[in-house]
Parts: C-alpha cells; structure tokens; sequence
C-alpha cells in the first residue's frame, strides 16, 4: 500500500489523492491503537449494562403488573423502555456488529448466535445492515437505508407520487413502529409490497419468486411471532382481567424504544448537508472511502447517559469509520477524529440532536416534493 506523509503546510496544497491516503493512515493509526487496548474492560462494561437492563426489566413489568396509580404504572414503563433501549442499542446493536466476537468471557455476545431484543431478524439485519449499508453508506442501487418504503431519503432515488406524504408517514408509521418496520425492510417483506423507486426496484429480494416471497415471510415472521407473544401475549395474559394495563404498558415501552431508535438513527445520515453518490461512484482507496464514510453521516451532541441510550449513535461518524469498536471508544476516539478531519478537509458535522433531526426532517419534507435536482447534488455528482 502507498504510503503517503505530509507535514502540516502541505496538507491543503497536497493533490487530493494523496491528501485522502494521508488522512486515512492517520484513521488507521487511532484505529489500530484503539483496537489494541479492547479486551477484558470492555466485557465487563457490556455485563454491567446487561445486569443493569435485567434489573429494569424486572423493576418495570413488575410495576407495570402490580401498579394500582399512574406514578408507579409510569416508572414501570421508564423502566422497562430503559432495559428495551439498552438492550437494541448499546448491547444489542454492537454485539451484533461483531464488536464482541473472540473476546474471552463475551460468549453471550457473539455475532453470529446473539438473539436480539427487538422484532428485527438477525440474520437479515447483519446482511442488510453490516455489510449493504456499512459497505456503501449513501451508494444509489447498494445501500437500502436510501429510503424507508415510500420515504426518500437521498437524491438518488427519483421522485414518484407516493413520496408526497412522506414526511407524514415518517412520522406516523416509521417513528412509533420503527422495529416492526425495520424487520420488513431488512427481510425483503416490503419488497413483495413496493418497488424502491429506482432500476433495480429491489433492496432484498432478488425478485417477486414464490421461493423469494417464503423466505422473506419465514425470516419476518420467526422473529414477529416469539416477540410479539412474548410481549402482548404471554404476560398481559398473566395479569387476568388486568390484561388490557400489561398490554398498554408494555405498547408505550415498545412505542418509546422505537421513537427514540428512530430519531437516532435518521439523524444519521439525512439532511441536506449529507453526502449521496450515484450507483457507479466508488473509492479509488481507503483513504477515500473514509472520507466517504465521514461526509454521508452526522453526529450529533447529548450527554452521556444520552448517549449510552443512543448506543453511541451520536458518535454515527466514527461508528461508520469503525463499525466494529464498541460504543465506549466510539465516545473515546470522536475528538480525536474530529481533528483529523478538520486537519485533511474533510467535512466532519455536528450539533445538537435537535438541530440535527430537525435538518433531517426538513430535508425528508424537501424531498417529498416534485422539484427539480438542486445545484448542489448536480455539481457533488459531476465532480
């Protein structure tokens, strides 16, 4: 690989080819320093978290059954939202990513047989996730989180008519239901529904096939049924005539987990400012595809506990230059890469988590209207 050192008053008149590789040794460089302290510290960080998400989930449904006033109902369901969001986001969204695979004493969190506490099937998840949408963040034709069903995230998918409610559908649909949502995107569900918009018409599925359709429906439906049982089956059937109680708690727990997941996560990488590539666009090097990675997402600013609920999501930039670092370094590294950015040019955003999802929404609402490409992505693909 071409090594590329520049000193400090080269970097801006340095052609950009070599500015890019410079700027992604210097990634490499907190990247391999970051990897190498990962171990015993960050098992026990994540078997804190689960003890901790254990004892509200206990503490919720136990107050959420047994409550007989709205102040203990309502401290059920914080409880039991805080165990759902810790475990989709902190614990579960990482493990996942592989951040725990090989660690000794992280067995119960290994990538490839960790059971998620959100209605979204794993398998389908890593495929669609990890590897479409972290291989090629904001690629037209290869990353599927370009669009949600009928809402239009990016450019790149050409406008139609059932883009105009959008932003209500976002809001009504996507935001309250977000797991239930997800599932049916990442298994191709809503493949068999709607096309996406664009040529290839598909994000999952290869095409409309019986064979395709069960597959899609087996991978939805082994995750839903055991879930949702679980969740309004199981235990407001073990309240007796107080069923309907344990249903709502356990609905407004879900319902939180999912408006707070989704208003993460579309923060990530929607608004105006963010960048999008057509189908063909890719990097010549890494040095490239990290600046790729830095300038189609956004982080956004919270506080700690905020941010352990967000799964270190704020930090969305370092996460997709590092998919596999557990949240804690994500937090621990993000000044540190902040600073390379600004020393290379790369456009590295943040803000608050208002004005971030505000932007996000304001561009949703944008691109829910029949108007012709903007300047700015017309010179972005030319150049």
């Amino acid at each position: 690989m071409q090594t590329v050192s520049l000193r400090e008053p080269e970097i801006r008149s340095a052609p950009a080819a070599d500015r890019l590789r410079a700027f992604g040794e210097e990634l490499d460089a907190i990247h391999a320093r970051v990897q190498a302290q990962i171990g015993e510290e960050d098992v026990l960080r994540v078997k804190r978290l689960r003890r901790f998400s254990r004892a509200m989930e206990v503490t919720g449904r136990a107050l959420i059954h047994f409550s007989f006033e709205p102040i203990a109902f309502a401290l059920g369901v914080i409880a039991l939202w805080l165990h759902k969001q810790v475990e989709a986001t902190e614990i579960g969204h990482t493990a996942l990513h592989g951040a725990y695979d090989g660690l000794a004493g992280a067995e119960a969190f290994q990538s490839q047989r960790f059971w998620w506490k959100v209605p979204i099937d794993e398998e389908s998840w890593r495929k669609g996730h990890n590897i479409k949408h972290h291989g090629n963040t904001n690629v037209a034709g290869r990353d599927p989180d370009i669009h949600f069903g009928p809402v239009r995230l990016t450019e790149q998918t050409p406008w139609s008519e059932h883009n105009k409610n959008q932003t209500l559908y976002a809001l009504g649909v996507i935001f309250p239901n977000f797991g239930f949502v997800m599932n049916f995107h990442f298994t191709g569900v809503h493949d068999l529904i709607q096309e996406n918009g664009r040529p290839e018409k598909y994000d999952v599925l290869p095409d409309r096939s019986w064979n395709s359709a069960k597959g899609a429906l087996w991978k939805a439906g082994r995750k839903y049924a055991p879930y949702y049982a679980y969740e309004y089956v199981l235990f407001p059937a073990l309240a007796g005539p107080m069923f309907w109680k344990v249903l709502l708690g356990n609905w407004l727990s879900e319902t939180m987990r999912d408006v707070y997941s989704a208003a993460t996560i579309f923060c990530g990488h929607v608004g105006e400012e963010v960048k999008s590539y057509p189908k063909d666009h890719k990097a010549k090097h890494r040095g490239e595809w990290y600046a790729m990675q830095v300038e189609a997402s956004n982080d956004f600013e919270v506080s700690r506990p905020l941010s352990i609920l967000c799964g270190g999501l704020d930090r969305q930039i370092e996460h997709h230059l590092f998919p596999r670092l557990p949240p804690e370094r994500l937090r621990q590294i993000a000044p540190e890469v902040k600073a390379v950015c600004e020393k290379y040019g790369v456009e590295y955003r943040t803000g608050t988590w208002w004005e971030t999802l505000k932007k996000a929404f304001g561009w949703i609402h944008r691109l829910s209207k029949n108007e012709p490409q903007p300047v700015r992505a017309i010179l972005r693909e030319m150049a």
